[in-house]
């Protein structure tokens, strides 16, 4: 009999979801496109970079025929403008912005959205171009922690300095984490936590501290419900708070 499964993904089920986010090679040797469950490749011509998903970028670049170009966010100049924005006070109760969806035109500044308490903005997986070199430079993705840790255990010959964004990249990590602790302080039972632009992989680590705690605050609400209940119907069985008690009373003190 099987065992049953805790709700949603564990971290090593996002990793692996993560290697289909498309990232950015430079091939070294020609190959023609290959026809995949999620739709035909371009075929690979050097120098001429091309978006691939990320484990058969892994998989040519172990085979040592293409190298992968970091992503713009994944650079030392961009993780330090994300973590900057992560520190600032004017920020300190939101998450740096996700890459933008497509939107008409006429809406305001991005940061601006995310200094309001109303937005709405979120964290899609799989967007086209949030982990390609065409990315957002100041926009982390969906899968930014898993993706960060694939291609620096991977290609961390592609980095130009593969030590500062590690050091960036756990900073960084450690920010959001103290984050996510400062708002479960807050929870209670029927409350929530406003988690706009939380990854994939803080999600999947996060979910059974944040399950445990609303569990059991439930359960602290339902005993302490069901002993007001208790109490009200023993008072009620002894005529405490009755209102021919009451007359009663008066009467005999007159």
């Amino acid at each position: 009999m099987a065992l049953p499964l805790p709700p949603g993904l564990t971290p090593s089920e996002v990793g692996f979801l993560c290697e289909m986010e498309l990232v950015t090679v430079i091939p070294r040797q020609r190959l023609e496109g290959l026809e995949l469950l999620g739709g035909p490749t371009q075929s690979l011509n050097p120098p001429f970079p091309a978006p691939l998903p990320l484990w058969l970028a892994l998989l040519l670049k172990r085979q040592k025929r293409a190298n992968i170009s970091p992503p713009p966010w994944l650079s030392v100049e961009g993780l330090s403008s994300i973590l900057q924005f992560e520190t600032d006070n004017r920020t300190a109760e939101v998450f740096s912005p996700a890459p933008a969806l497509p939107q008409p035109t006429g809406f305001g500044s991005r940061h601006d959205a995310y200094l309001s308490q109303d937005s709405l903005e979120f964290s899609p997986p799989f967007l086209a171009d949030s982990s390609t070199t065409r990315s957002q430079s100041n926009a982390l993705p969906y899968h930014w922690l898993e993706l960060g840790h694939l291609l620096l255990t991977h290609a961390s010959d592609d980095f130009d300095d593969p030590d500062t964004v590690r050091r960036l990249l756990r900073d960084l990590r450690e920010v959001r984490m103290s984050k996510l602790r400062k708002g479960f302080k807050v929870l209670d039972a029927g409350a929530g936590v406003k988690m706009n632009g939380v990854g994939g992989m803080e999600v999947a680590e996060v979910r059974g501290f944040v399950g445990g705690i609303v569990d059991g605050l439930r359960k602290i609400n339902r005993s302490r419900e069901e002993s007001r209940k208790e109490r009200e119907a023993e008072e009620r069985e002894n005529g405490l708070g009755s209102s021919s008690y009451q007359d009663d009373e008066d009467d005999m003190q007159l």
